[in-house]
């Protein structure tokens, strides 16, 4: 028989893990155990003073000058540059710009006419039915712009499908609701000896897992600045594009910084050479500077083994939990939804709730939230392939084993009191 794990047991990894200084890099709130950073990363230290620095001295006093004397003109391609190193992209090739929701729609644009230029009768673009919706709402528009179709697939039925009307096959490597970690370097082989293009999403990844999207010889990436990057709410997202394709196309959104040279103000359109021919308008220099602060967060790990040793870290926090629910959560009627082998897994656990409604997930999930661990729900159609989910992040940055042992521990105790039936933890908000 196992033995029980004790937070003792949880409390000595910590004071041995070399990752640990890591976390005084955040600024977090005395009595929250914070395992929602998939959704929104927490505020680094260095943020607050930052975006202070670039509205009373860069904007209050520099004023316009700042294009130029504070380099704002170049931070869409800095920061791009920053995060290139953590997602596989060589400098040049990765530029910040926008929502995840607006480079999708530029890449995917992109992918599409670049495919059916080279094969006109590939009219298809393939995804995972259970992508994140805003992917599958883009795809859709995407599609009907240019008279294809979308066709939607559970993940492992994607391989068979691949065939020479499949124009671009579209996934985020880690699946938004179960953390399913998808082999980049592998299904990319599998999308190109259809003959059809890969874009990836990383907003689940980018900071998470390693990426490396030269080795995986992608086609087209976008990611979030908002979760694993800890750039702040609505953060500037990314887009990266193979050099190979970044100028085989006018991206659709062709606005003054993807010119060639914006400041001519010419009025005819000359796209930009490379990467930087995917930005639009003008860049958000305070958003993007809190993002910078967040890349530097993951950037302190290099001297530590960078993204490796977060993997590492990530990999161990998530089977503690795995491990605890065993113990723990037996008999709750609460099911793993994330697969169990690590190397197909992000950094996250979904528990998937009973589909005979004995436990209202959203009512656990606030039950939680009032005992300061933070995680978050996800509604599903209810059924044991989709169920409804308890969805928990592990940030290695700042999440410690004992964090793990806690939030595990109040949910058994929330479970087993049935606390979580009060009225006041059915309420739901506009945001779940």
């Amino acid at each position: 028989m196992t033995e029980p794990i004790t937070r003792t047991a949880c409390a000595a990894r910590d004071a041995a893990d070399p990752l640990a200084p890591l976390r005084a890099q955040f600024a977090l709130p005395e009595g929250v155990n914070y395992l929602d950073g998939n959704s929104l990363g927490v505020l680094p230290a260095a943020t607050a003073a930052r975006v202070q620095q670039v509205v009373t001295e860069e904007w209050g006093s520099g004023l316009i000058r700042s294009w130029n004397s504070a380099g704002w003109i170049t931070l869409p391609q800095r920061v791009g540059d920053k995060i290139g190193r953590l997602v596989g992209a060589r400098p040049g090739e990765l530029v910040v710009a926008d929502s995840t929701s607006v480079n999708l729609f530029k890449v995917l644009s992109a992918a599409t006419q670049i495919a059916r230029a080279d094969a006109p009768s590939r009219t298809v673009i393939v995804s995972e039915r259970s992508n994140f919706p805003t992917d599958l709402y883009i795809a859709e528009s995407v599609a009907a712009q240019h008279g294809m179709t979308l066709e939607l697939l559970d993940i492992d039925a994607i391989p068979a499908r691949l065939g020479p009307d499949v124009a671009v096959l579209m996934l985020t490597q880690v699946n938004y609701r179960s953390g399913r970690l998808a082999d980049m370097a592998a299904v990319t082989a599998q999308a190109h000896a259809a003959g059809a293009l890969m874009l990836w999403d990383l907003a689940h990844s980018a900071g998470a897992v390693p990426v490396d999207l030269n080795a995986a010889n992608a086609d087209f990436a976008v990611g979030c600045g908002y979760k694993y990057l800890n750039g702040g709410p609505g953060a500037p997202a990314f887009c990266w594009v193979h050099p190979r394709h970044a100028e085989r196309f006018w991206q659709p959104l062709s606005g003054w910084m993807g010119h060639a040279a914006p400041f001519v103000f010419e009025p005819g359109y000359r796209p930009a050479p490379g990467i930087a021919r995917f930005l639009c308008g003008t860049p958000p220099i305070i958003g993007m500077s809190a993002l910078e602060c967040g890349v530097d967060t993951l950037l302190a790990a290099e001297p530590l083994g960078g993204m490796a040793a977060l993997r590492t870290k990530s990999v161990a926090l998530s089977e503690l939990f795995i491990a605890l629910v065993g113990q723990r959560l037996g008999g709750s009627g609460l099911t793993i939804h994330t697969p169990l082998d690590a190397a197909q897994r992000g950094s996250q656990v979904s528990l998937g709730v009973p589909s005979d409604g004995s436990i209202d997930g959203y009512a656990v999930m606030q039950a939680l939230i009032e005992r300061g661990v933070i995680g978050d729900y996800r509604a599903g159609d209810g059924t044991p392939a989709e169920p409804h989910l308890l969805r928990f992040g592990f940030t290695p940055l700042y999440t410690r084993f004992v964090d793990v042992f806690d939030a595990v521990d109040a949910l058994a105790e929330i479970l087993a009191r049935g606390s979580w039936r009060e009225a006041r933890f059915m309420h739901k908000g506009a945001v779940t």
